[in-house]
């Protein structure tokens, strides 16, 4: 590509640099585009807008690619730990077994809450949505943390993002707790971070909980395949807030509200339910000619995705951790005969095969949640539980860039141009 793109507008010819990353396309530097031409770029969604650099995460959605700190997924899922991935993003490089070592202890030093808070979950109506009480509880952890807000303290930054890190499982495991009537269960540092979190959420004071080593690996894979994505919407608000100057708290609680969407963290939930309504296999033929009708409002949930247009990297993984999770729990679930089938037809369907709507990975874990005995509105509280390590990351390296500016999109303006005020008696 050239080293200068050339723009004419009005009469007038001006040049933009190209850039190059490490990988992925080339970009178009238009910083100067508004002083130059007076006039703005409109991309609603920013789908070909680069709105930072990070060196965090990569994503090739052609090739079906996702990388951490240039670590392919599928390696880091099979092969690492979700404390070890959230030290290689949080760090840059992979720890040695002294580094991780001292990484644990401190999360794990980190992960009891003010006692205080146990008062403000009480605050809450007993239904409430266990994603409300998030927002609310992380955004109020600026209340409780006040030597861990100056964001220009590098080193307090780092506090609070171990902090995010290691209280995040309790405040979910408490939320869920919370929404089920049953008493809270504090932290035991001897266990891992995602053992931990199991027992948090399914153990009782009145008996010892076992921690299964499936089901632990396979949560642990989960955390790993949903802590980091590039700049999706939840991580571009992160850095959006956190671009004014507000405290790692309050971003990552806005992070979580928009995660909340089900268009984002809703995604497995919805692909369950759509599971559970076909029911069993003899019943994707109807569901897949329901899909390709244009004229009928059902589409194939956990089919797709907004940046690849191959295999998700993550979906393989999640997958075979299907399996072994029911196997292991002696499940014979339908749902996963039907999700096995459905993918199979999908994946050999020219229709899908065109539309490149391949499995992506809300496809399987939702089965895999709901057989380790989460109830659906427990899904997103794990993805955002899982991303926090992402946002904490994205941000640190947000905050840290001389680049950066508060973030301040353009619009273009479509409604009544200038007019004089009428007063009410007149009108």
């Amino acid at each position: 590509m050239a080293d200068n793109v050339k723009l004419e507008l009005g009469g007038k010819t001006s040049e933009y640099p190209v850039l190059s990353g490490t990988v992925g396309p080339d970009v178009v530097d238009i910083r100067k585009l508004y002083a130059a031409t007076g006039a703005f770029t409109y991309d609603p969604g920013f789908t070909s807008t680069a709105s930072c650099q990070s060196a965090i995460t990569y994503i090739d959605g052609d090739e079906g690619v996702l990388l951490h700190r240039g670590y392919p997924i599928d390696q880091l899922a099979e092969q690492s730990s979700f404390m070890e991935v959230s030290y290689l993003l949080l760090n840059g490089q992979l720890p040695s077994a002294k580094e991780l070592e001292d990484f644990t202890y401190t999360i794990s030093r980190h992960t009891m809450l003010h006692e205080q808070l146990a008062t403000f979950y009480r605050g809450f109506r007993r239904d409430a949505h266990p994603m409300a009480i998030m927002c609310g509880v992380v955004g109020a952890l600026s209340a409780f943390y006040h030597d861990s807000t100056d964001i220009n303290d590098p080193k307090q930054r780092m506090i609070a993002s171990h902090r995010l890190i290691a209280k995040m499982p309790t405040i979910a495991a408490m939320a869920y707790k919370y929404s089920v009537g049953q008493p809270f269960l504090y932290p035991k540092n001897d266990l891992s971070y995602t053992g931990n979190f199991l027992r948090m959420t399914f153990g009782v004071p009145a008996e010892e909980y076992e921690i299964d080593p499936v089901i632990e690996s396979a949560m642990d894979k989960i955390f790993i395949l949903h802590a980091d994505h590039e700049q999706n919407a939840s991580t571009s608000t992160v850095r959006l807030a956190g671009s004014s100057g507000a405290n790692p708290f309050a971003c990552i609680a806005a992070g979580i509200a928009c995660l909340w969407g089900p268009a984002h963290g809703g995604a497995n939930e919805a692909a369950l339910n759509m599971l559970r309504e076909i029911g069993t296999p003899d019943r994707i033929p109807e569901y897949i000619a329901r899909a390709k009708n244009k004229d009928d409002p059902f589409r194939l949930m956990g089919f797709g995705h907004r940046v690849y247009k191959n295999f998700d990297p993550r979906a393989k993984v999640l997958g075979k951790a299907a399996t072994e999770v029911l196997d292991k729990l002696g499940i014979n679930d339908p749902v996963l005969d039907t999700a096995r089938e459905l993918e199979q037809i999908a994946l050999k369907d020219q229709y899908f095969i065109d539309k490149k709507l391949y499995p992506n990975v809300d496809f399987y874990s939702g089965v895999i949640l709901s057989a380790i005995g989460f109830p659906t509105t427990m899904f997103t509280v794990l993805f955002a539980l899982a991303r926090t390590v992402g946002w904490v990351a994205q941000w640190n390296e947000m905050i840290s860039d001389p680049e950066q500016k508060i973030g301040r999109p353009r619009q273009l303006y479509t409604g009544a141009a200038n007019r004089d005020y009428v007063p009410v008696s007149q009108r």
